[in-house]
């Protein structure tokens, strides 16, 4: 059976994940002997699933910001030689950015677009949400989450490797 990780192991990953050196994320998780403990903590198999399993949601934060980039300030020039018919390439054309296509029966095409601003507004929060020193915005949400669950006690075990 797999021991649930303590507040101070999650932080450890975290900090280890952002820094990736093993003596400085122990000491900033507050370990008293930061190379010791990181060997430890790096040995153990739930530390290492853990750390897999942050690394894989900061991918899916940096798709998603990469997304909203691409959504905010990509540009339209394929949805237009579209619209304008060109038709031979579609497999090279970007229509990221298009979110709907109809051809009415009398003819024509209607491109919708995804809203740039309501994209750019996405973006802002991703940004915000990593402002508070220079954390990266999913380390920081890391950080208030490990933060609500001491307050709410869910976190019952030590604090110790």
């Amino acid at each position: 059976m797999q021991k649930q990780l303590s507040k101070k192991e999650k932080e450890f990953s975290a900090y280890y994940l952002e820094l990736g050196n093993g003596r400085e994320a122990a000491a900033r998780a507050g370990y008293l002997m930061p190379k010791k403990a990181a060997g430890r903590l790096l040995e153990r198999s739930e530390i290492k699933k853990y750390i897999h399993s942050l690394l894989s949601k900061h991918e899916d934060v940096a798709d998603a910001r990469t997304g909203f980039r691409r959504l905010a300030f990509g540009s339209v020039a394929d949805a237009v030689r579209l619209l304008d018919g060109e038709r031979e390439n579609l497999d090279g054309l970007d229509l990221f950015m298009v979110s709907d296509i109809k051809i009415p029966k009398g003819g024509g095409m209607e491109i919708k677009f995804f809203d740039r601003q309501k994209a750019l507004e996405s973006l802002a929060e991703l940004e915000k949400a990593g402002s508070d020193d220079t954390a990266l915005p999913f380390y920081s949400a890391l950080r208030k989450s490990a933060a609500a669950l001491e307050i709410t006690g869910e976190d019952g075990d030590s604090d110790e490797a």
